[in-house]
């Protein structure tokens, strides 16, 4: 069965991108750490096999690889009475994307040069649903909200990306952008933490570190499994957390311990896992 090209593109929603532990949302961390490396099919019995690993229900299953496709990230192939999974250019680009985002993620401390970038971004009060898209997306890019109309980040490269979510959401006119250093007014740690609640950020840090630390996977499929639930866990952090320069954090911030710990498990269970899932993802 064909996929079905989605007319504006694909569009992860918020809850798609806190990694939200749907049925839909594992199923693009399967298919974004097995399937978009390899660029082979998955048939559709394989992805039902290991989301009942994942305690995802068959009917669920489906429904989610079916969503997927009307979404036009994956298109299907009959043979016989089976279906092969292949993920779509849109689905290879939001993958990519993604994967790519989580990986990068508080990889290394980057030095900052003290500047930041505002920018002011009317939009009307009845379009909740464009306000909404923006807050995801501009979310997504780093940036924080100061107020309904005001966004910030320390990293001036962001702009380019902020302005693509502008003009792609129509916004461009009556938007402006501007680059400068702190003046004498006000304090740069409050104007953070009036853009981000970095104390419910440090909660879920603390979460995934008291969740992963209880995981001691002994075969290889249940290293496949504890990978999956890994980087499902992991992926909401690049929309939670800005990735704020250590100049404007708290003391003894957990996200970088986190990080550490992200690494150190995804490194040391990888080779398991992917040993488990070639031996699911049966090829012919």
């Amino acid at each position: 069965m064909p996929g079905v090209e989605a007319v504006e593109g694909p569009f992860v929603t918020r809850r798609q991108e806190l990694g939200t532990a749907s049925a839909r949302s594992l199923l693009l961390t399967v298919l974004g750490e097995f399937v978009l490396p390899s660029g082979r099919p998955v048939w559709t019995a394989t992805l039902i096999e290991l989301l009942a690993d994942l305690e995802v229900a068959e009917k669920a299953a489906r429904q989610a690889i079916m969503r997927t496709a009307d979404s036009g990230w994956i298109q299907g192939n009959r043979v016989g009475r089976e279906t092969r999974w292949q993920l779509t250019d849109a689905g290879t680009r939001l993958l990519r994307e993604g994967t790519d985002r989580i990986y990068g993620f508080a990889s290394n401390a980057r030095a900052w040069d003290g500047q930041w970038l505002v920018m002011t971004v009317g939009v009307p009060e009845n379009e909740r649903a464009l306000r909404q898209r923006l807050r995801t997306q501009l979310g997504w890019a780093g940036l924080g909200s100061v107020n309904a109309s005001t966004w910030v980040t320390p990293w001036t490269d962001r702009e380019p990306e902020a302005l693509g979510v502008l003009d792609d959401l129509g916004l461009l006119s009556g938007s402006w952008s501007f680059v400068a250093a702190a003046g004498k007014i006000g304090d740069e740690r409050s104007l953070a933490r009036s853009a981000w609640d970095l104390d419910v950020i440090e909660r879920r840090y603390e979460e995934f570190l008291d969740l992963v630390s209880r995981r001691r996977p002994r075969t290889d499929r249940q290293a496949l499994v504890a990978q999956v639930r890994l980087i499902q866990e992991w992926r909401r952090f690049p929309l939670l957390d800005p990735g704020l320069p250590r100049e404007l954090l708290p003391p003894r911030w957990s996200g970088n311990r986190a990080a550490e710990v992200f690494r150190e498990r995804h490194a040391s269970w990888a080779p398991r896992a992917q040993l488990a899932w070639d031996s699911v993802a049966r090829q012919d």
